[in-house]
C-alpha cells in the first residue's frame, strides 16, 4: 500500500480536488469523513471526468460530495495479496483505502503489481506444495491412528484447510476431497 494519502473535504469544489491531483501526480483523493460516525468516500479522476467533464459541467461550481463514492471500499491491512486482488476485481476498482481503525494507507492495483511478491512467490504452486506435504503427513498419521483419534483428525483438518484455500484462490472445487480418496483407497481390498 502506499502510505502517504491525500485528502479532501466533501465540500471542496472538484476543480480544487482536480488541481490537488495534479499537483501530487496522484488519481484519486480520499474524502473525509464528517464525524467519527462517518464513513470514508473517494474521487477518482474518472469521476471527475465521467460526472463533470463529459457533462460540459463547471468544476468549480460542483462540489466533491457531488461526484465521490461514498461509503468507499475498504480494506484490512492484514489481507493477503490476493484477496485485495480479488476485491477490487470483483467491485470493479483499482484502488481502496487501508482502514484499520484508522485511515493507515491506500492500495492499488499499481501496488500490487509493482510491490507484491506474488511474481516470485506465486500463491498456488506453493499451497499445492503445501497440501501435498500435508497429505502425505495425514497418511502416515492415519497408518499408526484410528479415524476417532485426535491426532486423525487434526492431521486431515489441516489437508482440509489448505483444499478449502487452494480451491478459492483457483475458483474450482477439486473433483474428490483428499481425504475422500484416503478413504476410498483404505476401503479397498488388499489382493493376496
Amino acid at each position: 500500500m502506499t502510505q502517504e494519502v491525500e485528502t479532501v473535504k466533501g465540500s471542496a469544489t472538484v476543480a480544487d480536488a482536480a488541481k490537488l491531483m495534479k499537483f501530487k501526480g496522484i488519481h484519486s483523493l480520499l474524502v473525509e469523513p464528517r464525524n467519527a460516525e462517518d464513513a470514508y468516500g473517494i474521487v477518482t479522476d474518472t469521476d471527475i471526468v465521467n460526472k463533470v467533464v463529459a457533462f460540459g459541467k463547471d468544476p468549480k461550481a460542483v462540489k466533491v460530495y457531488e461526484v465521490m463514492t461514498k461509503p468507499c471500499i475498504v480494506v484490512n491491512p492484514d489481507l493477503a495479496v490476493e484477496y485485495v486482488a480479488r476485491l477490487l476485481a470483483q467491485c470493479g476498482i483499482d484502488r481502496a483505502p487501508v482502514i484499520q481503525g484508522e485511515l493507515l494507507g491506500i492500495v492499488s492495483l499499481n501496488d500490487i503489481l509493482h510491490r507484491s511478491e506474488f511474481i516470485e512467490h506465486p500463491r498456488v504452486p506453493l499451497l499445492q506444495k503445501a497440501l501435498q506435504a500435508a497429505v502425505a503427513e495425514a497418511r502416515a498419521v492415519s497408518a499408526v491412528n484410528a479415524a476417532d483419534t485426535e491426532a486423525y483428525q487434526l492431521a486431515w483438518e489441516e489437508v482440509n484447510e489448505i483444499e478449502a484455500e487452494l480451491a478459492f484462490i483457483q475458483g474450482m472445487v477439486p473433483a474428490r476431497a483428499a481425504q475422500a480418496e484416503f478413504g476410498e483407497a483404505a476401503a479397498q481390498p488388499v489382493a493376496v
